[in-house]
């Protein structure tokens, strides 16, 4: 989708505002390349929505540690400066996907609460680094630098956990662990301490700046978290702050086929509420609000069916609600939904 938008709005840039940059892989990478022409063409900072576009990256890369590898970044900016970041990672182990949304509007910090969103099936207790309950860790680990340096550092993680004896000298050899995060024994010391190195050169004066050094990946910053843990008693595991949506399934039929009724009145519901913000009436988006806040309440208190269960019963009615996917329409009763599953 991003893909069609910056293809479809490019030549309407001009006349509309709303420029469309990055993408998949390769593309995803010359996004501040992109907001620099923006930049030029429009007046408003290029240098700093790149700045902002490789933080946003580093965060749901590094601070944000939840097993997912980004792989799509979509930057959408409008001629008044505000913009919006899409990304997406996924987990090959488990094929599933996540998004991450980012709004530029009533965002504070980039790496306190910062989402607007994260769509995904939540992965329960992960290194977050972007909690605001991860505040101490990110002032550990700048002391941490700050004070102890490389070499410090590198010795508090060692005494973690000591590196296993190699049984087979310096024969050529590969060894893949048999598990997803990333422990002290797995991190290639000498490439860490030239990222250490590097951020205590730079001198960061806060965990964003800290981020931006080159060379500050996710298995830097998962070991200054683990020493912070230790010498400053910060912890750096939260809760995964991704929702799974249900909202209008999926060309695949997962969760379920795509309701097209419901689709289409969303949209018409959106169209609407854009056409009359624009006549200063905003009443339809105020309440769209309103209902979102709700939902986010409700969320914390309220119970009911399982998700398993909901899917379900959004596939046994999907014929009444107009259900397609790429397999065609949707019979009545769920017939496909049992013929193909």
């Amino acid at each position: 989708m991003l893909g069609a938008l910056k293809r479809g709005l490019g030549p309407l840039s001009g006349e509309l505002g709303i420029h469309v940059c990055g993408g998949r892989g390769r593309h995803s990478r010359r996004t501040p390349d992109e907001l620099l022409l923006v930049g030029d063409r429009t007046g408003i900072d290029g240098a700093a929505l790149g700045k902002a576009s490789r933080l946003v990256a580093k965060v749901d890369s590094a601070a944000v540690q939840d097993g997912f590898d980004l792989y799509l970044h979509g930057f959408i900016v409008a001629d008044d400066g505000r913009w919006v970041v899409v990304q997406q990672g996924m987990n090959g182990d488990r094929r599933q996907a996540r998004r991450y949304h980012w709004l530029s509007e009533g965002l504070e910090s980039f790496v306190d609460q910062p989402h607007a969103a994260i769509d995904g099936c939540n992965q329960g207790e992960i290194v977050n680094l972007a909690d605001r309950r991860a505040i101490a860790s990110r002032q550990g680990q700048l002391q941490l630098l700050a004070d102890q340096g490389p070499a410090g550092i590198l010795r508090e993680l060692t005494r973690l956990d000591p590196p296993a004896p190699d049984a087979q000298g310096l024969l050529p050899h590969l060894v893949l662990p048999d598990h997803h995060e990333v422990r002290p024994n797995n991190v290639i010391e000498r490439r860490l301490h030239g990222a250490l190195a590097a951020a205590a050169e730079q001198g960061p004066k806060d965990f964003a700046e800290l981020l931006l050094v080159p060379g500050i990946g996710a298995r830097t910053v998962r070991a200054l978290a683990m020493v912070a843990e230790v010498v400053h008693g910060a912890p750096c595991r939260f809760s995964d702050p991704a929702r799974y949506s249900l909202a209008h399934g999926g060309k695949d039929r997962h969760p379920y086929p795509v309701p097209t009724r419901v689709y289409d009145h969303s949209i018409a519901v959106m169209k609407s509420a854009v056409r009359k913000a624009k006549l200063g009436q905003t009443e339809e988006f105020a309440a769209i609000r309103r209902l979102d806040e709700q939902a986010r309440r409700l969320e914390r208190e309220a119970s009911g069916p399982s998700v398993e269960a909901l899917i379900a019963e959004e596939r046994i009615a999907s014929h009444a609600f107009g259900g397609r996917s790429v397999f065609g329409w949707e019979p009545p009763n769920g017939e496909q939904s049992r013929r193909l599953n």
